[in-house]
C-alpha cells in the first residue's frame, strides 16, 4: 500500500526528516548550512555536550518529551527541534504561530493521530508559540497529554509570561544562550569551507579582524553573521586569480544598520528599561546613557523613557533634590512636543541629571509603611475632631469638637494628635 502523502499549511508535501535532504543552491547560505547532526550543531554546548539532556534525547531513540526552547534568533531553536525529530523518526510538522490558527492545529492533530495508528510519531513544532493566544495554546493540551504528538515549541519570549501554565508544566523549558563570537566565526568558517553547501567554490577570503567584526556585529545570531557574509560574497566581484577578498566596507554594507533593534513589545524591552533605571539608582551616569542609547536606537517610544525617569527622579531622588522631579517634568514635556531624534538630548540631561543627583528612598519608604498600616486598619474610623462639621447634626454629634487650628494655636502640631486611637506614636518619614 502506497504511503499517503501529507501536506503542511500551505498545501506543500511535508518534509521527511530521516534522510538528508537534498541542497537547493538557490536557498540563502544560512538554509544550506544548517546542521544535519548533532555533531555538526555549533554551541548550547550546555546542552548538547556529551552527557547533557539534548545530546541524550538524539542518543536515545525513544519517545520525545515535550519541549520548550527559549532563546534569541539564530540560536538553533529550529535546527533542535528537526534534528530530534529525526533522532526520533518521528513527522517534523512545522507551524508558524504568526500564520497558523486552531484550525490548523486541529488539523495537524488529525494527520498525526492517523500517522500514530500506522506507528509513526510526530514532532509537532510550533515556532514563536509566545503568539498563540490561550485558546490556541489550550488546543493542544489533549494531544500533548494523550502523546499524539510531541510539541517542541520555539519562543524568542520569556515562557512564564507567554506561555499557559498547563502547557507549561507538561513541557521542559530549555534556555538556548546567544552564540559567543567565537563560536560564530567557527560557523562562518565552515560556510566558507564547506564545498558542498558553503562558499568553497567562491574562495572567499575575509581578515581575522574582519571575521571578529561581523562575528560581534551578528549579536549571538547565527542567522545575522551568516546571512551577511552571503550579501558579502555575492556584492564582492571575483580577482584574477578567482578569489572573492571581501573588504571592510562591502562587509559594513552587507549588516546593514547596527543590530540595536529588539522587540519593543517582548521581555527585553523592559530588561534595557531595567537595566536604566538600575545603573542611574546606582549614580552610573556612563551606564544609564548606554541603556538610553540601546533603548532610542532600538525604536523606543521616548515618552515610555521619559515616564520611567519621572518615576525615578520620585522614588530614588526624591526629597535628597527635590528640582529632580522638575527637571523629570520639563524633560517629559519637551520629549513630548519635539519627538525624536532631538529628544535624545533631553533624555540625555535627564539621564545624566538623575545619575548624579543625591539619592533618597524615604518617600517610598515612609509610604509603604503607611500603607502597611492603613491595610491592617481599613475600618478605623477618622477621628470626630478631624472630621468637618458641615450640618448642625455633625455638630451636635461632636464632629469637629476639639479641633485646633495651628496657625491660631502652634501648639496644636504637637498637641492634636492626628492618627487613629491605635496608630498613635507611630512614625513612617523617619524609619
Amino acid at each position: 500500500m502506497a504511503r499517503q502523502e501529507t501536506r503542511d499549511l500551505f498545501g506543500e508535501p511535508e518534509e521527511e526528516e530521516e534522510a538528508p535532504q537534498s541542497i537547493d543552491p538557490g536557498a540563502p547560505l544560512a538554509e544550506r548550512m544548517r546542521p544535519r547532526t548533532i555533531d555538526e550543531f555549533v554551541g548550547q554546548q550546555h546542552l548538547t555536550g556529551e552527557g547533557k539532556l539534548v545530546r541524550r534525547l538524539i542518543e536515545d531513540p525513544g519517545p520525545l518529551p515535550s519541549l520548550i526552547l527559549w532563546g534569541g534568533p539564530g540560536t538553533g531553536k529550529t535546527t533542535l527541534g528537526r534534528l530530534l525529530a529525526q533522532r526520533a523518526h518521528a513527522r517534523f510538522v512545522p507551524l508558524s504561530a504568526v500564520l497558523s490558527g486552531v484550525k490548523d492545529l486541529r488539523e495537524a492533530v488529525v494527520e498525526a493521530k492517523r500517522q500514530r495508528r500506522g506507528g509513526r510519531r510526530t514532532v509537532l513544532f510550533i515556532d514563536e508559540i509566545h503568539r498563540f493566544n490561550k485558546s490556541q495554546q489550550d488546543a493542544l493540551l489533549p494531544s500533548v497529554e494523550d502523546g499524539t504528538v510531541s510539541l517542541v515549541g520555539a519562543t524568542t519570549e520569556n515562557p512564564s509570561f507567554e506561555v499557559n501554565s498547563a502547557l507549561l508544566s507538561r513541557s521542559r523549558v530549555l534556555i538556548l544562550n546567544p552564540l559567543g563570537e567565537e563560536e560564530i566565526s567557527e560557523i562562518l568558517r565552515r560556510a566558507m569551507l564547506d564545498p558542498e553547501r558553503g562558499l568553497r567554490a567562491h574562495q572567499v577570503m575575509m581578515s581575522d579582524e574582519d571575521m571578529r567584526l561581523l562575528a560581534h556585529s551578528a549579536g549571538g545570531d547565527a542567522r545575522v553573521a551568516l546571512t551577511a557574509l552571503d550579501a558579502a560574497t555575492r556584492a564582492t566581484e571575483p580577482g584574477s586569480d578567482g578569489s572573492r577578498r571581501i573588504d571592510r566596507e562591502t562587509l559594513v554594507e552587507a549588516l546593514g544598520r547596527s543590530r540595536f533593534a529588539y522587540d519593543k513589545g517582548g521581555e527585553d524591552h523592559y530588561n534595557l528599561a531595567s537595566a536604566l533605571i538600575k545603573s542611574l539608582r546606582n549614580s552610573d551616569a556612563d551606564a544609564g546613557l548606554y541603556w538610553l542609547a540601546r533603548l532610542i536606537e532600538g525604536g523606543a517610544d521616548p515618552v515610555f523613557i521619559a515616564r520611567r525617569l519621572c518615576i525615578l527622579a520620585s522614588e530614588d531622588v526624591g526629597l535628597a533634590d527635590p528640582q529632580a522631579m522638575v527637571q523629570a517634568a520639563a524633560a517629559a514635556e519637551i520629549t513630548r512636543m519635539i519627538g525624536l531624534p532631538e529628544a535624545l538630548y533631553p533624555l540625555s540631561q535627564l539621564t545624566i541629571y538623575l545619575a548624579r543627583a543625591p539619592k533618597s528612598d524615604i518617600v517610598k519608604r515612609a509610604y509603604h509603611a503607611a500603607a502597611a498600616d492603613a491595610a491592617a486598619t481599613p475600618r478605623e474610623p477618622v477621628p470626630l475632631h478631624l472630621r468637618n462639621a458641615v450640618t448642625p447634626l455633625m455638630k451636635a454629634s461632636g464632629y469637629a469638637q476639639g479641633y485646633r487650628y495651628v496657625h491660631n494655636d502652634p501648639k496644636a502640631k504637637d498637641e492634636m494628635p492626628c492618627l487613629p486611637e491605635p496608630l498613635r506614636g507611630h512614625r513612617y518619614v523617619d524609619s
